[in-house]
């Protein structure tokens, strides 16, 4: 590199370096940089960037970890083609970017588009490309910009439909993508969108308004002005938070205990590829029993989501009132052998 390169470059790291002495960007920061050292599982770097105000702040705490500790990080833009004006955003969002000498990929959704479910079926679609980069480039952290305010409106989406305690409690800070060994990451959960806002407005003074977050035809919209508007009546999101956290603590120790109930009431034999599960599989609490079961089929079936809540609930009462003889769920044949249930893989 010719030296008057070397000048330009160090003097733009000086730049991006210099609004970490701003006392509120710092505190993110430093809880941003231990959050990615814990992890310590491979030194590659993956970071989604939307535009939006999360993601900047992300992309910005992210370039300074890469300087500071000399992580190789890739920045990608997913441009999904669903509004008009999408490649033309994503063009904008890596202009501002190269400013700080941070080099962003574009990856291109250039499948037939949706006309219903849009934004859950634009996600997985935005994960599919993310992670397939990922292997490409040989990384196995993947990070988002999710915040504080995602993981309450994610909270509310889930009791509307229902969800059980792990629904409610899906939005993790790290989890695994599907069957890789990518992992999931969001850094900045624990901050208040505001926070993030503050990074965006102060680094680049520049993010992209999705108008879709004005759209009331996607319930996340909805719930998120009805969040607003509980604001002004007083709703404490600390205390929120708080909740979402003690339902976390609970969830994982039901999770203690359908590991122990799997491990001392069944026994997996990899060359026959069978589950057996004894009698003492189902004197088990209903939830115990009913994740036990489910997390079986779902390895067994090498399935990502779980089968139906109805179905597993179903196969349980069936073996508990003696009316089970033999069914398939889940990519599974179940059948019951004296007081043994075996499960193999349907083929």
């Amino acid at each position: 590199m010719k030296k008057k390169s070397l000048i330009v470059n160090r003097k733009t790291n000086i730049k991006i370096l210099n609004y970490l002495k701003d006392p509120k960007i710092h505190k993110i920061y430093i809880d941003f940089k231990k959050f990615i050292k814990k992890i310590n599982n491979n030194n590659k770097l993956a970071v989604a960037v939307s535009g939006g105000p999360d993601s900047m702040a992300l992309a910005y705490l992210s370039k300074c970890l890469s300087l500071e500790e000399k992580i190789e990080v890739k920045f990608y833009i997913v441009d999904h083609k669903l509004r008009e004006n999408s490649s033309t955003e994503s063009n904008k969002v890596r202009s501002i970017l190269k400013k700080l000498d941070t080099k962003c990929h574009i990856l291109k959704w250039n499948s037939i588009k949706p006309k219903s479910n849009i934004q859950s079926i634009a996600r997985d679609n935005r994960y599919k490309l993310l992670t397939n980069a990922c292997k490409k480039n040989n990384i196995n952290n993947l990070l988002f910009g999710h915040h504080a305010d995602d993981l309450n409106e994610n909270f509310f989406i889930r009791l509307f439909r229902g969800s059980g305690l792990k629904g409610l409690t899906s939005f993790n800070e790290i989890s695994y993508y599907k069957n890789t060994k990518i992992l999931i990451l969001r850094p900045l959960i624990k901050f208040q969108k505001n926070e993030l806002v503050y990074i965006s407005e102060k680094v680049f003074r520049f993010y992209v308004k999705d108008p879709t977050n004005k759209n009331f035809f996607f319930q996340r919209s909805r719930i998120r002005d009805w969040l607003i508007n509980l604001d002004k009546e007083g709703f404490d999101k600390k205390k929120l938070s708080l909740t979402i956290k003690n339902l976390k603590s609970s969830n994982e120790t039901i999770n203690f205990y359908v590991d122990k109930n799997i491990k001392d009431n069944s026994k997996f034999f990899k060359n026959k590829n069978t589950f057996f599960l004894n009698k003492e599989f189902f004197n088990q609490s209903e939830e115990v029993m009913f994740r036990s079961l489910s997390s079986i089929l779902q390895f067994m079936g090498k399935k990502y989501y779980p089968s139906r809540g109805k179905s597993i609930s179903s196969v349980i009462f069936q073996i508990k009132s003696n009316k089970l003889n033999k069914l398939t769920l889940g990519g599974c044949c179940i059948k019951k052998v004296n007081e043994s249930i075996i499960i193999t893989k349907e083929y």
